[in-house]
């Protein structure tokens, strides 16, 4: 096994699974944490965590991509799909940044007691302008991300399969 290859397969082929779903996940628990701060609070490390492996996973995928397109000529969509994958590491470092922001920021408000004090005592809690900010920045990084996966997966899909298959076959032949 190595970064380029796994039992015989290409690895890219296999770790775009993992950034696929990685960074939708990263992406949606980092807006659900910016908007909801207890949940933030709750996920604790895991959430910054989760950005970090999204993060490394990217290069890792982009470089196993750069392998494989050294090994199947010089396709222009294979050229297309390449591009947009040089694209998604500055949207994973944003995520990044931002799921470590929004778990910061969860830390430091701090939830009301039952008699409407905080429970935090001297925890600082974070101005509406502040959280605000996070919100919209969570919405804009991990939109600007999943939107940037979609269009790199798909233009690989093309690349991979445009002409690997019968499209006037209509029933299974046996």
């Amino acid at each position: 096994m190595s970064l380029t290859h796994i039992d015989g397969l290409p690895a890219h082929v296999l770790f775009v699974h993992f950034v696929v779903v990685m960074v939708p996940l990263t992406a949606l628990a980092a807006v659900v944490c910016a908007v909801q701060p207890r949940y933030a609070r709750r996920m604790g490390l895991v959430l910054p965590a989760m950005g970090l492996v999204t993060l490394a996973l990217v290069p890792v995928t982009t470089h196993a991509g750069e392998w494989l397109r050294s090994r199947v000529g010089n396709d222009p969509l294979v050229r297309r799909h390449a591009e947009l994958g040089d694209g998604l590491l500055p949207w994973a470092v944003g995520l990044f940044l931002m799921t470590l922001a929004v778990w910061w920021l969860g830390r430091r408000t701090a939830e009301p007691a039952a008699d409407g004090s905080s429970a935090g005592g001297a925890r600082w809690a974070s101005p509406a302008v502040l959280r605000t900010a996070a919100v919209a920045l969570a919405v804009v990084v991990s939109a600007g991300a999943v939107v940037d996966v979609y269009r790199i997966g798909e233009s690989g899909a093309k690349a991979a399969w445009h002409d690997n298959y019968d499209k006037s076959a209509s029933g299974h032949r046996g």
